[in-house]
């Protein structure tokens, strides 16, 4: 019903209801000929009578009473979208798309999420997992609504806010091979080492600082998952340089023998969202959030494991 005008849709509601055109007036604050044009250009609008008059009450004709039936049903729905939009103005419920890497989504946002839940329990959240390049075009897209990645990362129209050092750490098995306290990149080239998948900004930041230390290393094996890498280390198969977060769980710790790296090693997490971006209360309360990941950094700090 494209151009329906629902104002004189109730217009006509309410002159059958009262039955009379002046009486509509009153109960809605308008003039007699106000309620008269509306009335008029819902008739042309249609291209048919809806009211005649019998005696001094206004009636519905035969295809006037056909709209009404239907005036009842748009009226509920139209009730049912406000009501439903409302919820999403005062933040009851929405919609977030986040985009982060699998390791971010693994090991940093669980507890986020039951956070979020447990405050905006109807916020319908999704997460999406990609590379930092993927994540951004998803956000300068507007596929995604915030991103959570690994730095550098810029786009036109966005805003990156920089968040925590992601510290990275060396481990090994605890009957695989030996690791001394500290371990540098001379260290870990004369060892067989698993490495993420190249393509990543986390292969990207492991190969800068072997690099600057001065050695050039041939990988072992490479993988794009962070569990994959864990298995193959506990199997004995090698080394591996991961995120600290990735390793911080007793289970990983009683399996897994975890050094600091010297020098310390790493990446930079940010949030990166478009500038014209709406900030309904839901996404607001994710950002917020997705902040306090960097206190909650501080606080469990890595600790090298023996």
């Amino acid at each position: 019903m494209r151009g329906l005008n629902l104002d004189h849709l109730h217009a006509f509601t309410e002159v059958v209801r009262l039955g009379s055109f002046s009486a509509a007036a009153s109960h809605l604050n308008l003039t007699q000929p106000a309620i008269s044009q509306q009335i008029g250009q819902l008739e042309k609008r249609l291209g048919v009578r809806l009211l005649e008059r019998m005696g001094r009450r206004a009636m519905p004709t035969a295809a006037g009473s056909e709209l009404l039936d239907h005036a009842a049903r748009i009226d509920g729905a139209v009730a049912s979208l406000l009501e439903a939009l409302a919820r999403f103005g005062s933040g009851e419920v929405g919609r977030v798309r986040l985009g982060t890497g699998a390791t971010a989504a693994i090991f940093r946002l669980p507890p986020l999420l039951r956070d979020l839940r447990r405050r905006l329990p109807e916020l319908e959240i999704t997460i999406a997992t990609g590379n930092t390049s993927d994540i951004v075009k998803g956000v300068q897209d507007n596929a995604l609504d915030i991103g959570l990645v690994t730095l550098p990362a810029s786009g036109r129209g966005l805003d990156v806010t920089a968040l925590l050092d992601d510290e990275f750490v060396a481990v090994t098995a605890r009957d695989g091979v030996a690791l001394p306290h500290r371990v540098t990149p001379a260290i870990m080239a004369r060892l067989p080492v698993i490495m993420f998948e190249p393509g990543g900004h986390t292969r990207v930041v492991a190969d800068q600082w072997f690099f600057q230390g001065g050695v050039e290393l041939k990988p072992k094996m490479a993988l794009g998952s962070v569990e994959a890498i864990k298995r193959l280390v506990e199997a004995g198969l090698g080394c591996a340089i991961l995120p600290a977060v990735a390793v911080r769980e007793a289970a990983d710790r009683a399996n897994l023998v975890v050094r600091p790296l010297s020098p310390r090693l790493y990446r930079k997490l940010a949030i990166v969202i478009r500038r014209d971006k709406v900030l309904h209360l839901g996404l607001r309360e994710t950002i917020r959030a997705l902040k306090s990941l960097n206190r909650m950094g501080r606080q469990s700090g890595p600790s090298a494991g023996r």
